[in-house]
């Protein structure tokens, strides 16, 4: 998923020639991941809270953001730092919000701050939260998937509701170290799985990229907007483009 991380790496390969996002991508032949293994608990966390709420709001315009409710991630997982007001969540992602085969599942320094609609709040996020209480006690990646399978067969991972969609528009972003930073600034929509080129994704000009259902049942389309959520411009010289 987002939910955004690790996917957008695997976007700017499927994008290359039609937009030099300068990330990476999963491959067979790739090399061996630099973090191989969890890193400890402490590496993923910010000490400060108050900074942390603040990168989670910049993932929306504050005509969203301010009225969300946030979360926090703590020793336990994900806990909230108070309601909001509009059914939005905005959260700082991290590293195993990405597929389970990124070679930055365990990288500690990603932080992707993004913000669920009411939608992907109730069927999206949920599958986050349960698979960071794993992470955060030490479940071991393989065992990580097991369940998630499980789940998927058991039906207990629900499709994202129509409409699902989260925004991705913080500067601040780091996602993942090809990236060095933010991507494009972006909304990403949330459908059960269906194929890409139903929506033209990842074809020359359209600007809609997408990836495709893995273990998860979603399928992830990327449609890059023109401004930052503090309403900056997205220039081939700002934030994501300097990789």
């Amino acid at each position: 998923m987002s939910h955004g991380t690790s996917q957008l790496r695997a976007v700017g390969r499927a994008a290359a020639g039609l937009w030099a996002a300068g990330l990476g991508w999963i491959g067979a032949a790739q090399a061996a991941s630099p973090y191989p293994a969890m890193a400890p608990v402490a590496a993923y966390l910010i000490a400060d809270r108050n900074a942390e709420i603040a990168l989670a709001r910049s993932a929306a315009p504050p005509s969203v953001s301010a009225d969300a409710e946030v979360m926090v991630l703590e020793r336990t997982g994900y806990v909230s730092a108070g309601l909001g007001k509009n059914g939005f969540v905005c959260i700082v992602s991290r590293s195993w919000f990405s597929g389970f085969q990124d070679d930055g599942f365990w990288n500690p320094k990603e932080n992707g701050a993004i913000c669920f609609n009411p939608q992907a709040a109730r069927s999206v996020l949920p599958t986050f939260l349960t698979r960071t209480k794993w992470v955060m006690a030490g479940v071991p990646l393989p065992e990580m998937l097991k369940r998630t399978r499980a789940a998927m067969a058991a039906r207990k991972i629900p499709t994202p509701e129509a409409g699902s969609m989260t925004f991705m528009e913080s500067k601040l972003d780091y996602l993942g170290d090809d990236a060095g930073g933010p991507w494009h600034p972006h909304v990403m929509f949330y459908m059960p799985p269906i194929k890409t080129a139903d929506w033209g994704a990842n074809l020359p000009g359209t600007r809609v990229f997408a990836t495709p259902a893995g273990v998860d049942p979603y399928t992830i389309f990327y449609v890059p907007v023109a401004t930052w959520s503090d309403g900056t411009p997205d220039t081939p010289s700002g934030a994501g483009h300097s990789m």
